[in-house]
């Protein structure tokens, strides 16, 4: 590991370009700290007006800055004869493996990766301090014209400012991955945590759905046993309160359903495949009209294109979504109900519109929230959970669900998948069964 020592006899002046205040200060402070005499500029042009005026000992230069960024700076400073042997340190992000050819371009000295480890980045400044004697007593040679990614590029740089820029630049990348080594660790961790509570939650979804189906059906049974038995010497009003136990059983029956279904989602495997959506749809409005054959719903269906996805689950998002549709129009007379798909940008967007009693926009953040409801259990049955299902399943899907309503003038539900499309899909299974 590099160390850092104050520097002997009369300090360096260094001088720092870095837009950022709060970068500028920070680095200030550590290189005063090790003896340095410091000074601050805001951007490229600031700083080379700043060495023309008193030539620094070291430069070190942020890469992106407004007016003049730091390669620039570094071209600048390297082709003035009164400053072309002052060492340029460039700190930069390295996001791109063609900083390192701008970097040899413009003859910088040596790269710190960003964000940096201030002892890693003392080590780098006295290590170039050291060697600028050493690299002032080299010519510069005429040159070497290279090839990368598809480019020329004509280098100029003298042999060792080459090698410490390549040196510093493998430098960053083992330290790079060295951090991305701990934050896979750091993520396997996280995984198995995640597992066990998962297994937890599965144990506890069991417990939930066996330990109290069990006395609810009791609740149920005897309650049906004394309505068949003793209703007719019952007063009306016990009759009546036996009759909302039964319900409010059945409800709970169904809350308990629908939780065990949202928390088993997240574990369920997704077989994707070919979906065709209209299929789905014409399915989960059959199902439905069975229900309710009375109702007179004026029913839109415009043209479906297929998608890529699991056949179940999408089934339960459109029925679910269209249950609602059904349910909250309910006291229309003339209620209507539109499933379709528009194209929004290279994405396809399934809707499901009605012109229901709708809500207001102002929760729509607690649209998708399990046990959030809009309306009171008088008016509209439900248990706050199959939107929720919904989200849940649109998600895995990597896609998004929204929507966008107004009280008393219906409701738009609108949803992506991921954009993976039917062509390619096919493409890959076949290529995946010839293999």
């Amino acid at each position: 590991m590099s160390t850092t020592t104050k520097p002997a006899g009369a300090p360096a002046q260094i001088l720092v370009a870095e837009d950022s205040p709060t970068q500028a200060q920070r680095l200030q402070h550590l290189l005063e700290q090790q003896g340095y005499h410091v000074t601050i500029t805001a951007n490229g042009r600031q700083a080379l007006e700043a060495a023309q005026g008193r030539k620094p000992t070291l430069i070190i230069s942020d890469v992106i800055m407004p007016e003049m960024d730091g390669y620039e700076l570094c071209r600048r400073v390297k082709s003035d004869a009164s400053l072309g042997d002052i060492p340029v340190i460039l700190v930069t992000t390295l996001s791109d493996p063609q900083d390192v050819i701008r970097g040899l371009e413009c003859r910088a000295d040596n790269f710190i990766l960003k964000p940096y480890d201030e002892r890693y980045l003392l080590g780098r400044v006295q290590f170039v301090l050291v060697n600028r004697e050493v690299r002032q007593s080299e010519q510069t040679g005429m040159g070497v014209e290279i090839f990368f990614n598809g480019h020329k590029h004509f280098i100029t740089a003298d042999r060792l400012q080459i090698l410490n820029l390549l040196l510093s630049t493998y430098e960053a990348a083992i330290q790079r991955n060295k951090e991305l080594g701990l934050v896979r660790d750091d993520l396997h961790r996280l995984n198995s945590s995640l597992e066990a509570v998962n297994n937890d939650l599965e144990s506890f979804s069991y417990s939930v759905s066996h330990d109290l189906r069990a006395p609810l059906r009791a609740v149920d049974g005897f309650s049906s046993i004394l309505l068949e038995k003793f209703a007719p010497q019952m007063p009306r009003e016990a009759e009546l309160l036996l009759n909302n136990v039964r319900t409010s059983v059945k409800r709970m029956g169904q809350l308990i359903d629908d939780l065990l279904r949202f928390s088993r989602l997240g574990r369920q495997p997704l077989s994707k495949r070919l979906v065709n959506i209209s299929v789905l749809v014409r399915e989960a409005l059959e199902e439905l009209r069975g229900k309710q054959p009375d109702r007179r719903i004026e029913i839109q269906i415009s043209e479906l294109p297929d998608c890529v996805g699991d056949p179940s689950l999408l089934r339960q998002v459109l029925v679910n979504l269209l249950s609602n549709a059904f349910k909250f129009t309910r006291q229309r007379e003339n209620a209507m109900i539109e499933v379709g798909c528009r194209q929004q940008g290279a994405e396809k967007v399934y809707f499901v519109r009605d012109n229901g009693a709708g809500f207001d926009m102002r929760y729509a953040g607690k649209l998708f929230g399990v046990f959030q409801r809009f309306h009171r259990a008088e008016e509209f049955e439900g248990t706050g959970v199959g939107l929720s299902i919904v989200q849940r399943i649109i998600q895995r899907h990597g896609g998004r669900i929204w929507a966008e309503a107004e009280p008393d003038k219906g409701a738009n539900f609108y949803f992506r998948l991921s954009q993976e499309s039917p062509q390619s899909f096919t493409r890959c299974m076949s290529r995946g069964r010839l293999d």
